[in-house]
Parts: structure tokens; sequence; C-alpha cells
């Protein structure tokens, strides 16, 4: 991951992060793919919630793209996307 890309994307997560912490959970990036997809793991209450999916794409992934238009998409390596 270039230098300064993971501060963009930390200072991004750390937007939704209060959100997440309010009902137990949290984000951790995971890593970057060449074709940037940024994959996450949701953590705590966010890894097991069935709301988690709609969190990833209305919430973690929205802040992304919004901070880092670049960056394609965001997966989350932990859930199932029914």
């Amino acid at each position: 991951m270039e230098p300064g890309l993971r501060e963009k994307i930390e200072f991004a997560l750390d937007t939704i992060r209060p959100y997440l912490e309010a009902d137990g959970g949290n984000v951790r990036i995971v890593e970057l793919t060449e074709d940037l997809v940024l994959k996450i793991e949701m953590m705590g209450n966010c890894g097991s919630c069935p709301m988690s999916t709609m969190t990833l794409k209305a919430g973690v992934e929205e802040a992304i793209k919004r901070a880092i238009p670049e960056i394609i998409r965001v997966e989350a390596v932990n859930l199932t996307i029914a």
C-alpha cells in the first residue's frame, strides 16, 4: 500500500468508527489489493450483526469511496454477503 494511502483510509474509517463503536463494533484494514479493492475485517458486534452487510455498503464503503474515489470497492473478509 502506497505511503499516505493507509492514512487516508484510516482517516475515512475514523469518520464512521464512533457509530460502529456505539454498537460495540469496529473495523480493521486487512489489505488493499493491486486492483484497488480494500479488504477489511468487521470486528466486535459488527462481525455478527445481521445489519453488517448494510453497514459495510452504506457506511464503510461510502465513507471510503468519498475520501479515496480510486478505491473500486470494499469487501469484508469475515462476512458472508447474502
